[in-house]
């Protein structure tokens, strides 16, 4: 009896091994019959982007290629007279991405090669080229182009910004994006060309002409008037987050275009604020933003103040030269603007090159708006709607303050203005004094790094020449700008940037800032005596 039991138990182990000897050979052969994976599956979807197709589309510069298998693979038969099967041949390497509204060639043939003599400027994030292209009828248009240099994770950041924004809208204040390219790692973006530099150029740089009051005047509105439109006629709004000087560029008519988007933020609708990390320029931010990270289209108010500080008095942003003892346009102003609201005393205030020919009514109006802008709390500050409205004497005076008197804003930021600047500092020294950080800190009080704070960018955001940096003579070459065809006259085929779906913003407020920037003046220029 036991003899039979042990038979039998030997006859199913013996019978396990045989099935699991059966199975792993089976297994086998299957692997050797799958089909060996090709590079393409490891691909993610390159993008398809032509003339007709203005979604914006992106790629990772970098691919993994799994290795290509030879025609003898250990994965083939063993045998050598079997002929190589043709699904193991060595896959082609996927072509080169591209894609976008103009092509790399003709961006070539634009600038001859990208040559040293189209060169308008560069900076850390890429460089700048001055082009024509060639168009469907024989015409050719100036634009500027900005080639993005490779790799740099804020630079795709940038482009991915300006093609989403700056693409969906379009207003003759706003500097346009006839269009973009992808080829290979390769980002540009090409814009209208605007031929007359920049505002910080025209008011700070050496041995200028002075602005005169008219060309003032037209900035300050034309200006507003762009900005205005991002925040109330885009639905969702835009906010810009880097309003300043330099990114306000000028036609030969002195007609302004708000340029430079690649730090732009959209805030939704149903939103208060957006969180964001801290970028912009030392001098032109608002105290909740530098100090909270927290960002709404008041706070592009502040900014669009300290330039009309700037229009008003011709200093720049940050007066003393000292990086991390330095006094900021607002915190100087402050008490002067009050003395000019109050008791009508505008000496100290006003620039000394305007030689007092200036529309006293029209300054006034400049300097409450400025006063206005710069308040320490952001609700406390009035709409950029509302800032155009009274510019053109449809807004009163009280409606602009909204019930907040010039004495009662400056007292609450005087006990703040000090806090906030010494803890933007003290950032600044955070970040500029880490090991390996390489950020340094200019005359200007711009942060050069991509960290904290954005480059002291010029046109089409890329860096001034180090002299503009720290106020020595402008060069020419360098300054060279972006613009003469504006957004109403610009021919279809550069219009093509924008989607047909989804590129416009829709505009309730249809054409109500889409006005000429600059009406005639209602008086003539005069002697800036205030009652």
């Amino acid at each position: 009896m036991i003899a039979i039991v042990a038979a039998i138990v030997a006859l199913l182990v013996l019978g396990a091994v045989a099935a699991g000897l059966l199975c792993f050979c089976s297994r086998r052969r299957r692997r050797r019959r799958r089909q060996p994976t090709s590079p393409g599956d490891f691909l993610g979807p390159l993008p398809v982007t032509s003339r007709h197709h203005q979604q914006s589309q992106f790629i990772k510069p970098t691919v993994t290629y799994p290795p290509q298998l030879n025609a003898h693979s250990p994965l083939q038969s063993s045998s050598n007279s079997d002929p190589p099967s043709p699904l193991l041949q060595p896959s082609p390497p996927p072509p080169a991405a591209s894609g976008g509204t103009v092509s790399y060639g003709d961006l070539v043939a634009a600038t001859n090669g990208f040559s040293e003599g189209n060169l308008l400027g560069e900076g850390g994030f890429g460089h700048v080229y001055r082009g024509e292209l060639l168009l469907h009828d024989g015409r050719r248009q100036p634009v500027a182009i900005k080639k993005l240099r490779p790799g740099s994770r804020q630079g795709e950041r940038e482009f991915r910004a300006e093609v989403d924004i700056i693409s969906r809208v379009h207003h003759r204040n706003l500097v346009s994006l006839v269009g973009y390219c992808i080829h290979a790692d390769h980002r540009l973006l090409v814009y209208e060309f605007v031929p007359n530099k920049t505002l910080d150029f025209h008011l700070h740089g050496s041995s200028r002409p002075t602005l005169d009051w008219p060309q003032r005047w037209m900035i300050a509105v034309g200006s507003a008037k762009g900005l205005a439109y991002l925040h109330e006629d885009c639905r969702p709004k835009i906010i810009h987050r880097d309003i300043k000087a330099a990114n306000i560029l000028l036609d030969y008519k002195f007609e302004p275009k708000v340029a430079d988007f690649g730090l732009a933020k959209i805030q939704p609708g149903d939103d208060t604020h957006v969180s964001t990390r801290v970028m912009g320029t030392f001098g032109y931010l608002a105290p909740e933003y530098a100090t909270t990270g927290k960002v709404n289209d008041r706070s592009d108010v502040f900014s669009f103040g300290v330039v009309l500080l700037e229009l008003i008095t011709g200093k720049r942003p940050v007066i003393s030269t000292e990086p991390f003892n330095d006094e900021t346009l607002v915190s100087w102003a402050r008490p002067l603007l009050t003395k000019a609201l109050e008791q009508h005393v505008y000496d100290d205030l006003i620039d000394p090159k305007l030689d007092a020919l200036y529309d006293a009514h029209d300054m006034h109006r400049l300097i409450s708006c400025a006063a206005a802008a710069v308040r320490h709390t952001a609700r406390s500050r009035p709409r950029m709607t509302q800032i155009v409205r009274y510019l053109e004497g449809e807004l009163s005076i009280d409606d602009l303050n909204a019930g907040v008197a010039p004495g009662q804003s400056s007292l609450r930021s005087q006990e703040h203005s000090g806090d906030t600047t010494e803890l933007v500092r003290r950032r600044l020294k955070r970040v500029a004094f880490q090991p390996g950080s390489g950020v340094t800190v200019t005359g200007t009080g711009a942060v050069t790094d991509s960290g904290y704070l954005s480059e002291a960018t010029s046109e089409y955001g890329v860096n001034p020449s180090i002299s503009s940096s720290s106020g020595g003579d402008d060069d020419d070459t360098a300054g060279e700008v972006v613009g003469g065809v504006t957004a109403t006259s610009r021919p279809h085929a550069a219009a093509a940037a924008s989607s047909p779906d989804t590129s416009e913003v829709a505009s309730p407020h249809a054409g109500e800032l889409a006005a000429d920037a600059a009406k005639p003046m209602s008086r003539r220029t005069r002697l800036g005596r205030f009652p």
